[in-house]
């Protein structure tokens, strides 16, 4: 994998538990956690924005364990 310029989220603690995006060359989106910065996921970028627009209107927030 190419260097990739990682951004923290603004909504990421200081110390831990940080989240991270950055652009790829090829047009998709890396996101990692600090917690294991090893494991990185890939997304296109209206994925990522169909997935910010759920989370903010709450779609999220009564997740229960399957």
């Amino acid at each position: 994998m190419s260097r990739l310029n990682w951004r923290k989220s603004t909504f990421s603690e200081e110390a831990s538990s940080c989240v991270y995006v950055a652009a790829a060359r090829n047009g998709k989106i890396r996101l990692r956690e600090s917690d294991d910065p090893h494991i990185v996921l890939t997304t296109t970028p209206a994925a990522l924005r169909f997935l910010i627009r759920a989370a903010k209107a709450g779609d999220f927030d009564r997740l229960q364990e399957g």
